[in-house]
């Protein structure tokens, strides 16, 4: 996982060709409630209504700094929360005046894709932020209209199709403040490391 502001992207992808990892610490430390980061308070809710009571490890760790606007680049295992450690960070830090793509995340299959931007919209349920997910397969036109439709202020997409909107001008990624490679290791497997620097 990584969210980095768009200044040191580029710079971030090349460091993470090679192997980078930041383990998780304090597994098993005493950690207080999602209150403590000072979220928006429709956040909170959003992540009361998923059922959360208390930040995983991956979570105490990257929020804080992420909310700061510093650069992460982590690791952890799936299943451990690391997708709200870069949403709720993102969706508090969106400007939802701005009816613009400000964050972007970008993921190496469609079944991720749907995945995190259903994460996103149900923490988010309580806020103007929308997410649409973008991949192959589905219809670039009902994905068009759902660009015009909802005001989209983030985007979870796989990198080829999106730089086939991106080639045909559908979408705009010049507001956009943030962005994650979610699975980073398994997008270099896959051999999509230059299809992400030629979005980036």
């Amino acid at each position: 996982m990584m969210l980095i502001d768009l200044a040191g992207v580029r710079r971030k992808i090349d460091e993470c060709e090679g192997i980078v990892q930041q383990q998780t610490r304090g597994v098993g430390m005493l950690v207080q409630g999602f209150e403590s980061f000072g979220l928006d308070p429709k956040l909170l809710q959003g992540i009361k209504d998923m059922g959360f009571l208390e930040p995983f490890p991956i979570q105490t760790e990257a929020i804080g700094p992420l909310l700061k606007g510093r650069d992460i680049i982590g690791q952890a295992q799936t299943g451990s929360g690391k997708t709200l450690a870069y949403a709720l960070p993102m969706l508090q830090r969106i400007e939802p005046h701005l009816r613009e793509i400000q964050g972007l995340v970008l993921v190496p299959t469609r079944e991720l894709a749907l995945q995190v931007a259903g994460e996103f919209e149900r923490l988010g349920r309580h806020t103007p932020s929308r997410t649409v997910p973008v991949y192959g397969g589905a219809s670039m036109r009902g994905q068009i209209e759902q660009f015009q439709r909802s005001y989209a202020r983030i985007v979870v997409a796989t990198p080829g199709r999106l730089l086939d909107h991106l080639k045909r001008r559908t979408v705009n990624l010049h507001g956009t403040k943030f962005v994650v490679v979610d699975e980073a290791d398994r997008m270099l497997d896959m051999g999509f490391i230059d299809d992400v620097k030629s979005i980036l």
